[in-house]
């Protein structure tokens, strides 16, 4: 027994130099360790150009106004071949794309459903982000339905004096002044079909559409065609017929969803802590939004072929609330559904019929 004892204190004495060297260089293995994941995140130039071509999908925000871990505000990036569009950019919109691996500077336009702070609060940096990591000589354009100019001319004056700051430190070369900030697109939806085609192309149609988030008035969803594949993404709304139009066989429907079940519990627990008012709001919210199981029935009527929910309220913070929130929301959908979550990627290629779900990177 002397013998494999001896070999036993020997591995240990080895593996606690070896900890003792490792705790001593922590410093230059951590600094090591991140300029490898530097490389990774910035040794590709263009991430567009290495996606098969065809219609990809991201989650760069699937959350709400409520605190979210998993879900940060509303966006949802779309590329469409090699060219990349953002539809709304609430808070934490440009670090998620950064996460995604996505570059700002590649942005041609966004589009936003509506005006509610949660969908429109990180407009300005994304404008940012995008003006400098583009070298951009022309401001971003913005699309929107009616009263989109009083918010963009918002964001464009609050950014004013840091666009200035940039300039002088960076040299115009680097943040050309006349590619800051964005120029605002508004468009009109006609009264009687309800929708207006932005972007019309051989290859690329993207159409804009009105759903019902009353009191809020335009709110719009949008619909995109790239050559073969198709998505729809709902905005913020009740259970819409034209949602349920726009939606007839496409490939993807992204659709915001709320459980009434759970945001009771908040509103029961705000009302007994006698915060009267935001039990109110949480009640009030019921009306203006649509189920997990009004949605999977709409897509399992349209023949969608994937189905994601985003917009999620309230919060999920565990995996166990996700029956409760779909309800019977899988039962009804009888395609591939998934509870939407930051990062989450949905590629559509060309020529195919193919779903493919997964992360970003």
């Amino acid at each position: 027994m002397q013998g494999p004892a001896k070999m036993a204190w020997r591995i240990v004495a080895v593996l606690g130099a070896v900890a003792a060297l490792a705790w001593w260089q922590r410093g230059p293995i951590a600094v090591a360790l991140m300029s490898r994941q530097v490389t990774a995140m910035t040794a590709v130039a263009d991430p567009l150009a290495a996606l098969p071509d065809g219609l990809h999908v991201g989650l760069c925000g699937a959350g709400s106004p409520f605190p979210d871990d998993l879900r940060s505000g509303p966006c949802t990036a779309v590329v469409a071949g090699r060219r990349l569009f953002i539809f709304d950019s609430g808070s934490g919109a440009s670090r998620n794309l950064a996460r995604m691996r996505l570059n700002a500077g590649q942005i041609e336009a966004l589009f936003l459903t509506h005006y509610h702070s949660d969908h429109i609060d990180g407009v300005g940096e994304l404008m940012l982000q995008r003006w400098i990591q583009r070298t951009a000589q022309q401001p971003l354009p913005v699309y929107g339905p009616a009263g989109l100019e009083q918010v963009l001319q918002g964001f464009n004056e609050a950014y004013t004096l840091d666009q200035g700051y940039r300039t002088a430190h960076h040299g115009a070369a680097v943040a050309p002044p006349e590619g800051f900030g964005g120029t605002a697109r508004p468009f009109d939806l006609p009264a009687g079909s309800g929708r207006q085609v932005l972007l019309s192309e051989p290859d690329l149609e993207i159409v804009a559409f009105a759903v019902d988030h009353g009191p809020i008035h335009p709110a719009v969803g949008y619909r995109i065609r790239y050559k073969d594949r198709s998505v729809v993404i709902s905005g913020d709304t009740s259970k819409s017929a034209a949602v349920a139009r726009e939606s007839q066989g496409v490939d993807l429907l992204v659709h915001e969803a709320l459980s009434p079940q759970l945001l009771a519990l908040l509103e029961q627990g705000l009302d007994r802590a006698g915060r009267k008012n935001l039990a109110q709001i949480m009640h009030d919210v019921l009306n203006y939004h649509t189920t997990p199981e009004e949605a999977a029935e709409m897509a399992q009527a349209a023949g969608v072929k994937a189905l994601v929910f985003n917009h999620i309220v309230p919060p999920l913070p565990l995996s166990a609330l996700e029956p409760v929130f779909l309800q019977r929301a899988g039962q009804i959908y009888a395609g591939p559904l998934r509870i939407g979550a930051d990062g989450d990627w949905f590629s559509l290629p060309a020529g195919s019929r193919a779903v493919e779900m997964g992360r970003r990177p």
